[in-house]
């Protein structure tokens, strides 16, 4: 992608976040929300922080998992510390996680393919287990959903989710004719993510990880609303901010800002949780990301690969991740 259209993708995901919050805050009695955000209790705020930084290895375990079963050898501390510089730059810096994350994985001797084909299948082994969690709260949450336009978003989600596993599972034994017809992009993406989900080893882990990392998002999210007295139990917030982290998985807005919030407002409204403390508990959300993103700022500092980086190496690796993407 070009520069200039780098430039009005960030810009409108700005206009994004911007829009959604000020429409969000346009109907919100504002000091009831701050008193909210003041009230929280200090030790939930923290157990919510820690969460989201335990989390982080959660992340990492997951990653390395995927990049062995690609075959690259790299050490679990240099794998977790390009994941939380990672965090900081998706903070500061639009899509600049990634960029920055493919950099040092470069800098680390990883080959180009295997450095974007870990990251493109962390993804979409985030968003199976995603869908795996959402199918077991399903029986939970269609008695909620009146609004047949979100039960369809829903159902379409997870019938993707299984397709796409059983495609992935089954894609052996598709004639050699099917595969020939398909986009060579399309079998290669395939073939990337396969590779961790069929591996005889770490499978299991694999899976039990990538759940892991939304379950460890729905607790937080359950002790901020704790924190605020919210009426939020533990089976709804299992039910329901699933959906928050899929609307904040669409990459339209700078760092989820916006849309998590507006989906969370959504969401928590099905289980009888007012506006502003729906809307509190996701600001407190982001702001935890934020702090554990300013953490990886710190080991950024410390950074062996800092002294080589640049902002146009950085342009640079992100303008061949574009290229070689699949």
């Amino acid at each position: 992608m070009k520069q200039p259209a780098k430039a009005l993708v960030t810009l409108i995901k700005f206009a994004v976040s911007i829009g959604i919050l000020a429409w969000l805050l346009r109907g919100q009695d504002l000091s009831s929300l701050k008193a909210d955000l003041l009230a929280v209790k200090l030790e939930m705020l923290a157990l919510a922080v820690l969460l989201l930084f335990a989390q982080t290895f959660v992340l990492c375990h997951r990653w390395m998992l995927i990049l062995r079963a690609m075959g690259v050898p790299l050490d679990w501390l240099a794998g977790w510390r390009i994941l939380i510089v990672s965090t900081f730059f998706n903070q500061v810096l639009p899509a600049g996680g990634d960029a920055v994350r493919i950099w040092m994985l470069r800098r680390n001797g990883v080959q180009w393919s295997q450095t974007i084909g870990s990251i493109v299948a962390d993804r979409f082994v985030g968003l199976l287990a995603l869908g795996a969690v959402l199918l077991a709260g399903l029986p939970f949450l269609l008695p909620r959903i009146s609004d047949n336009s979100l039960l369809s978003a829903i159902v379409i989600v997870l019938v993707f989710a299984c397709l796409g596993t059983i495609a992935l599972a089954t894609l052996d034994w598709w004639p050699s004719r099917m595969i020939a017809a398909l986009p060579a992009k399309i079998v290669q993406f395939a073939m990337l993510v396969r590779a961790p989900l069929l591996a005889s080893e770490g499978r299991g882990t694999l899976i039990v990880s990538a759940v892991l990392i939304h379950l460890i998002t729905v607790a937080a999210c359950y002790f901020l609303a704790i924190g605020m007295e919210a009426q939020l139990s533990a089976r709804d917030a299992f039910v329901l901010v699933p959906l928050v982290i899929l609307s904040s998985a669409v990459p339209i807005s700078i760092g989820g800002w916006g849309v998590r919030e507006g989906a969370m407002v959504g969401a928590l409204s099905l289980a009888g949780i007012s506006s502003d403390k729906a809307l509190a508990i996701s600001v407190l959300l982001g702001l935890g990301a934020l702090t554990v993103g300013l953490f990886g700022g710190l080991v950024w500092l410390l950074a062996p690969e800092r002294a080589n980086f640049t902002p146009d190496k950085s342009r640079a690796i992100a303008e061949q991740a574009d290229a070689a993407s699949i």
